[in-house]
């Protein structure tokens, strides 16, 4: 298991976000965790990658209690994620803001690039490369001089995507990427899905987009009032009685027929 999710509660105040969820991440697939609004989705991201701790309970990663550790050190030890919201550097290049997600995989410290050693600017050659490889990955190969602030709004998504390959990590968790997409944007990102699948990384996703979730998810857990409710393959999900009246509704189980 790349993941693994051990009875986890969460409460803010006299708030109770999560309770007692539990689930497992196998390596090499896309594992979907879905929901209504306020099921505590985006709540369990902030917790695997340490945002804030669990009020009980433990998050494993890779044999590896993520208990305790800070965002960095998650993020060094090869996991990490997109937001909600675009969170993009605007005012950088579309390049620099994917060069920017390779930082905790440098070498080089202050002195070297003071004196701009050969070690530094090997380095530094190493990184551009990088970056570049992964914009023709998310198609931005074009783009790399470009402000991110004047991207459209699908490949603006697709940099942050980048920018969290750039890390080079192990699991990568997806909040709502398809949010706010139109249906060729969301289609594209179908394919960059795959494409990342195949170069071995395995995903966790959030998302809404029941179609997009159906096809491209392994294996997925519903999430329900903080409580899991049921988990397993798409197949199965969209055919569970609970979860069409708990989160689909009756009128949509057309849709996912």
């Amino acid at each position: 298991m790349v993941l693994e999710v051990k009875n986890i509660t969460k409460k803010f105040g006299g708030i109770q976000a999560l309770t007692d969820v539990s689930f497992q991440v196998e390596k090499g697939e896309v594992f979907g965790l879905i929901g209504p609004n306020g099921a505590g989705k985006t709540t369990m991201f902030n917790l695997i990658t340490s945002m804030f701790p669990a009020t009980s309970g433990e998050i494993v990663f890779s044999g590896q209690t993520l208990t305790g550790l800070k965002p960095y050190q998650i993020t060094k030890i090869g996991v990490c994620r997109t937001f909600q919201n675009i969170r993009l550097f605007p005012d950088m290049t579309v390049l620099d803001n994917v060069t920017v997600g390779q930082h905790c995989r440098t070498k080089s410290g202050v002195w070297s690039s003071v004196f701009r050693t050969k070690s530094q600017r090997l380095e530094e050659k190493r990184i551009k490369a990088k970056a570049q490889e992964l914009l023709q990955l998310v198609g931005l190969e074009d783009y790399e001089d470009t402000f991110a602030d004047s991207l459209a709004y699908g490949q603006q998504r697709r940099l942050e995507i980048a920018r969290a390959l750039a890390s080079e990590p192990k699991l990568l968790l997806l909040d709502e990427p398809a949010a706010g997409m139109n249906e060729k944007e969301t289609n594209d990102l179908y394919e960059l899905i795959l494409k990342i699948k195949k170069l071995g990384i395995t995903i966790l996703l959030i998302e809404h987009d029941m179609p997009l979730v159906m096809k491209v998810c392994d294996r997925m857990a519903v999430l329900n009032f903080g409580k899991k409710i049921t988990q397993g393959t798409p197949e199965e999900i969209k055919n569970n009685p609970q979860v069409i009246e708990a989160y689909l509704g009756r009128e949509e189980e057309e849709e996912l027929a």
